[in-house]
């Protein structure tokens, strides 16, 4: 039984890959949802979502997404941005670091073009393993899957495994539906079972699990009060001695914020 799981496993046959995928990309194919990046090959399009989809919920990001694309819609766009613009189009997705990452990103492939390997792509700013198999699947055609906290919990779930080999030519597809099936079904506490594709041949089918060790509280938190001191600067100027000093020293240890002569202001504004 799978760790925190509660209840009783059903006797199945353990599904192959095959039956798994073709269960899979069938219902992907019927209800997939429809999202702006999943609409192009385009390395630039797919890293922006990735790095925007990171701990932000797919909701919060379709805009921003939207609107950052058509403002910068190619990473030589975005190298030429100034930096102080780029962090105040981020401002109110969180994770404020990511911004600066990406930007770095645009600037090492418009001096020397895009990696199209998995290796290579972890040679960008801000790009780990995941990441980098995002990319290299969703924009490349690699068949290595990605795999998230979702992926992960789908293969766990269903297979008992970590991994699963695509059908020739449909990685990205059938990444796209591990995504969707474990946001929305094949969630963390009480999987979606009765609307699930996999059901008949799942192992774990009917398991509730235990809650996820609790997150901290995000009010009045640290996070919370860097996020709101960079909308202030991002808003204007403002002064050192109107802050607290640690949060703002944080921030520019973090390339987000600029500090001289007592003044806290966005990089190069």
């Amino acid at each position: 039984m799978t760790e925190g799981a509660v209840g009783s496993i059903n006797a199945v046959m353990t599904m192959d890959d095959g039956a798994f995928a073709g269960r899979l990309l069938a219902w992907y194919a019927a209800t997939g949802r429809d999202l702006p990046w999943r609409q192009t090959r385009d390395p630039y399009a797919i890293l922006v979502s990735e790095v925007m989809l990171q701990q932000t919920q797919v909701s919060r990001v379709v805009e921003r997404y939207v609107a950052w694309i058509d403002r910068w819609p190619s990473a030589e766009a975005l190298a030429e941005a100034k930096l102080a613009d780029v962090i105040a189009a981020w401002s109110g997705l969180g994770y404020n670091r990511r911004a600066v990452r990406l930007h770095e990103a645009a600037q090492q492939v418009a001096r020397d073009g895009w990696p199209r390997t998995y290796e290579g792509l972890q040679t960008l700013s801000g790009v780990g393993p995941y990441t980098a198999a995002a990319v290299a699947c969703l924009a490349f055609g690699a068949e290595r899957l990605p795999v998230d906290v979702n992926v992960h919990r789908v293969l766990r779930r269903a297979l008992e495994r970590d991994e699963v080999t695509a059908p020739d030519g449909r990685a990205a597809d059938l990444t796209q539906a591990l995504f969707d099936l474990g946001a929305t079904v094949c969630i963390a506490r009480r999987p979606r079972c009765d609307a699930c594709p996999l059901a008949a041949g799942c192992p774990s089918r009917g398991l509730t699990y235990a809650p996820a060790r609790k997150q901290g509280r995000f009010e009045g938190s640290r996070r919370q009060q860097r996020g709101e001191l960079l909308r202030q600067v991002a808003a204007g100027a403002v002064e050192l001695a109107d802050t607290d000093p640690e949060i703002a020293e944080s921030l520019a240890r973090d390339g987000l914020v600029s500090i001289s002569s007592g003044r806290i202001t966005l990089p190069g504004a």
